[in-house]
């Protein structure tokens, strides 16, 4: 039992966003695991330890089958899972939860893209405005450059100010030499249909307040387009791992409570 939030021990699967890892998660991890819970890291592919060249991953089931969807299938029928997703790892799971309905819990995003359908309108209001910094990534070409990019990685000297203006120095520095360019052609294929059941998942929604990558407006903007039923607040920059960790475990504690 976790005795702070007097929740039963649970299993979270964590899903870290683009150009990171299952790495991200480590504060989180160790806090989570201090409270008695079981908690999974995933490395999506081409993150983390995972060698894959994101340039040749181009679609959005190549990226994140392998890992959650495998993990997923094979997971009991008896057993549910919460699922935590950051940034761009919210479209995992909403993957997930159009998939595998039955087996999660509850779906939890931080400063994370929550679209219901991958449309349009979804990838406008998602999309990430950093316009006003200039070029602020370095993109490939894999398949030429009469082709769009194949993959994205924030430059350094912007990872600090969009991502980790809130956070350590000592994780601004790790997250400097663990960064990999993400596949954001794949990312950018995302869409999400059929899942009947995928409004029968509960989802809570945690805006990050000081955000500079996600910016509060565009939280906003996808959380009135599909509503979760409830919205969390933290006073974070755009990385609440690593800035307001224990912060962050209690408001998914509390989001984790409304499951039961």
């Amino acid at each position: 039992m976790d005795e702070q939030a007097g929740l039963p021990n649970l299993h979270f699967v964590l899903v870290h966003g683009v150009c990171h890892g299952a790495w991200c998660w480590y504060k989180i991890r160790c806090l989570m695991e201090k409270s008695g819970h079981k908690v999974t890291c995933l490395d999506l592919k081409s993150a983390g330890i995972d060698q894959s060249n994101p340039n040749t991953i181009l679609t959005f089931d190549e990226y994140n089958a392998p890992p959650l969807t495998r993990f997923l299938s094979n997971l009991p029928d008896n057993e549910k899972v919460i699922l935590v997703g950051h940034g761009a790892g919210g479209l995992s799971l909403t993957d997930a939860i159009h998939r595998f309905a039955r087996k999660i819990r509850m779906a939890i995003y931080v400063a994370a893209n929550m679209l219901k359908h991958g449309s349009d309108q979804d990838i406008k209001d998602g999309d990430p405005d950093v316009s006003e910094y200039g070029e602020v990534a370095d993109l490939e070409y894999g398949m030429g450059l009469d082709q769009p990019p194949t993959s994205i990685i924030i430059k350094e000297e912007f990872q600090k100010r969009l991502l980790y203006h809130m956070s350590p120095k000592e994780d601004t520095i790790l997250a400097s030499m663990l960064l990999r360019p993400g596949p954001v052609r794949a990312l950018k294929g995302a869409r999400f249909e059929g899942g009947k059941d995928a409004d029968s998942v509960p989802r809570i929604y945690i805006k990050t307040l000081h955000d500079q990558m996600l910016k509060p407006m565009k939280q906003e903007q996808m959380i009135k387009r599909w509503q979760p039923c409830q919205v969390l607040v933290l006073e974070s920059d755009h990385s609440p791992f690593f800035s307001t960790p224990s912060l962050l475990l209690d408001l998914i504690s509390k989001g984790a409570a409304a499951s039961f």
